[in-house]
């Protein structure tokens, strides 16, 4: 059983550090997605779920580093017995989860391994159902197990990665990931990523006297009824299908994505910090050599009462407030945009220079 039991170990403690550190490099966006199950719970379960909303940051922090720490400790073989239950509460719970957000199409992206790796809902249930076999077979033979090092040593190791990992996850929050895995990250071509990588195949599904039928072209016998449709080869979608920016004129994402453009995105008005709307404010007010546009999911009234108040003088347009949080995490964020390649990326606390701006710009 030794050899079973010690892959096991590293299986389950390096999955939980490597799911840890994804989510730790990303706290905000691991703390969005604790708000979409909130929401989901509160409105099938219980209405009390609401209250761990303005909590999802902190507990998203909390969660990552328990990850890490778990996996340390099982690798390390401290505690094995207090671990192996922490693991298995933890892996029951995710289950639980994953399972109802598969079956019920809830949470269509758990949020698992972040933006690294996606996984499809019922990918997330397998991924866990088996995780779940191994902590089982951890936790059946947690008395078995011996420490790799002393305890003061393993005591002293597990303190560090705490401290650590909360110093990485403070510092992702104040500034923005270290690693941004998304489709808006610094070097992309956004005009790439919102067309297909090859030809898209379909999959049409139709009824004919009672029996369903199955075809790659779509047939031109009327006698057929339409159920369904679905594409056989998802990877080559576009990574970015929501992108749409517009005002009261009209849709404008073909300007968003033509020459150089300065974004100053606000996710939302109310929930917008203001600390350094003066920085950013003298930024606009700079010689630059883009034209700056705000970005927001708020009202007209919310969106102009805030640009006056904050000494924005630019143009604002409206974008779907998920796509704002997934171009940058800080709420006010900017972005360098240039033909739709993206040249930079700030978080409110760090807002550039014209002249660093300007320097970026080809």
């Amino acid at each position: 059983m030794k050899i079973p039991r010690e892959i096991s170990r590293v299986l389950v403690g390096g999955l939980f550090i490597f799911s840890g550190l994804i989510k730790i490099n990303d706290p905000v966006g691991t703390a969005i997605k604790l708000e979409e199950y909130f929401e989901v719970f509160a409105y099938d379960f219980a209405p009390f779920f609401e209250w761990f909303i303005p909590a999802a940051l902190f507990l998203s922090v909390v969660l990552s580093v328990l990850e890490i720490v778990l996996g340390i400790a099982l690798l390390l073989g401290y505690q094995v017995r207090a671990t192996a239950w922490a693991l298995l509460g933890l892996i029951v719970f995710f289950t639980f989860l994953t399972f109802y957000s598969a079956y019920f199409n809830k949470v269509t992206d758990c949020g698992c391994f972040g933006d690294a790796i996606k996984l499809t809902p019922w990918q997330s249930f397998t991924k866990d159902i088996i995780l779940l076999v191994f902590i089982l077979f951890i936790f059946v033979l947690r008395r078995d197990f011996s420490p790799l090092f002393s305890k003061k040593t393993s005591q002293l190791t597990i303190a560090m990665s705490v401290v650590v990992f909360v110093a990485i996850g403070m510092g992702a929050i104040r500034h923005l990931p270290f690693i941004d895995f998304r489709s808006y990250a610094i070097g992309n071509d956004l005009r790439v990523l919102m067309q297909p990588s090859g030809e898209l195949k379909y999959e049409y599904i139709l009824e004919k006297e009672g029996k369903e039928y199955r075809f790659e072209n779509y047939p031109n016998d009327n006698s057929y009824t339409f159920i369904d449709s679905r594409i056989l080869n998802p990877e080559v979608q576009p990574k970015i299908t929501d992108l749409a920016v517009w005002n009261e004129e009209g849709e404008y994402t073909d300007e968003l994505l033509s020459g150089s453009k300065l974004l100053i995105v606000t996710h939302s008005i109310a929930k917008t910090s203001t600390a350094h709307n003066p920085e950013i404010a003298a930024l606009l007010n700079g010689t630059l050599r883009c034209t700056p546009w705000a970005l927001t999911s708020s009202s007209q009234q919310e969106t102009e009462s805030f640009l006056q108040s904050a000494g924005w003088n630019t143009p604002y347009f409206y974008a779907d407030a998920t796509v704002l949080k997934t171009m940058v995490r800080s709420s006010p964020g900017i972005l360098l945009l240039h033909n739709g390649v993206v040249l930079g990326k700030w978080h409110h606390n760090d807002v550039p220079s014209p002249q660093e701006i300007n320097r970026l710009l080809p």
